[in-house]
């Protein structure tokens, strides 16, 4: 397998350090590899497979030597960063929001929808973490059965608004247990011991960015753009991991036992829903590990074609940084 030159931007924020992890676990053929980060960050050392990188500052031409570029950055920093990269020859895996719904560039869950990778433009979209989990567990009903309607609700832990948020909550818990208040900066309000149904700006109609993002972001994966699908985005005082609160109503009737198989054969996703033993997905569970896990699979009693069911995945890895990689991997299949 040919060996690729690597850029990693953003390489000392979360995404970024598990996004390189990623790279070392996955073995995936990296050869040359860059670093970049902002000027705060600017001459670091970061070791990666036993070497050690110097941590660079984007400048002109700095991507000319690679050829994938991993961009761990914010929208803004995408935007200006990604055709830059583009234009100097990489192709990017982009983990922002900023070309997501663009036209012409694929929005990909490898185990999904991998066959959009065909005819990109240079840029790839990373979706946004709970829409990976998501689309997981919905893909297997959505070709079987059919999909008429998805309400869904998230529980997202705050490693999904990076270190400072993590920190945070470290520091609002040891107030909070000590019989201060807790001080808020990264959020409107304090998290620890609280629920903050708001996760990036609110529009008109009161969605927030994040339920946008999900809502949108599914339907252009399972490749659905009509599909009704409306969610409540809610931050929790949890560091890693994201839960999801589903309810599908499905095109044909299915009973639970059906879905269990029916999700059981797809890959990526792994059924935990044995409740008389007490056994059904978590955090804590998901913690460390690629698989989306599913459970609590039920039928809803008031209607026929309605069931519920409840999805974890760890948000850091498979929210972000091995959807990216598995993506990469991919791409690559198709450079051989």
């Amino acid at each position: 397998m040919p060996q690729i030159a690597v850029g990693v931007v953003g390489a000392t924020g979360l995404v970024g350090e598990m996004t390189l992890q990623q790279l070392a676990e996955r073995a995936f053929p990296v050869g040359d590899l860059r670093l970049f980060a902002s000027s705060r960050s600017r001459g670091q050392t970061l070791t990666w497979s036993g070497q050690h990188f110097t941590v660079e500052t984007i400048r002109e031409g700095s991507f000319s030597d690679c050829q994938l570029v991993f961009c761990c950055a914010g929208t803004d920093i995408s935007r200006q960063v990604v055709p830059q990269a583009v234009a100097e020859g990489a192709v990017v895996v982009d983990k922002s929001n900023a070309f997501r719904l663009q036209e012409g560039v694929p929005l990909v869950v490898p185990e999904v929808n991998s066959h959009h990778l065909a005819g990109h433009r240079g840029i790839i979209a990373n979706p946004n973490c709970t829409t990976i989990q998501l689309a997981v567990a919905l893909s297997p009903l959505a070709r079987a059965v059919g999909l008429a309607r998805v309400v869904v609700s998230t529980y997202q832990s705050v490693s999904g608004s990076g270190r400072q948020a993590v920190q945070e909550l470290v520091r609002g818990s040891q107030q909070v247990l000590a019989g201060q208040t807790a001080d808020a900066a990264v959020y409107p309000h304090p998290i620890a011991f609280n629920l903050l149904p708001h996760i990036d700006g609110f529009d008109d109609e009161g969605f927030s960015g994040e339920e946008r993002k999900l809502m949108t972001e599914t339907q252009k994966i399972l490749s659905l753009p009509a599909l009704p699908l409306a969610a409540t985005a809610v931050r929790v005082p949890l560091f890693y991991g994201h839960g999801i609160s589903v309810m599908v109503e499905t095109g044909e009737t299915v009973t639970p036992e059906q879905v269990r198989q029916l999700m059981a054969g797809q890959e990526g996703l792994q059924v935990v829903d044995q409740v008389e033993q007490l056994q059904y997905p978590m955090p804590v569970n998901a913690a460390g590990q690629d698989q989306v896990l599913v459970g609590r699979i039920r039928k809803d009693e008031s209607f026929d074609r309605v069931l519920h069911f409840w999805v974890v995945a760890d948000n850091l890895r498979k929210g972000a940084a091995t959807n990216a990689v598995q993506i990469a991997e991919a791409l690559l299949s198709t450079w051989e």
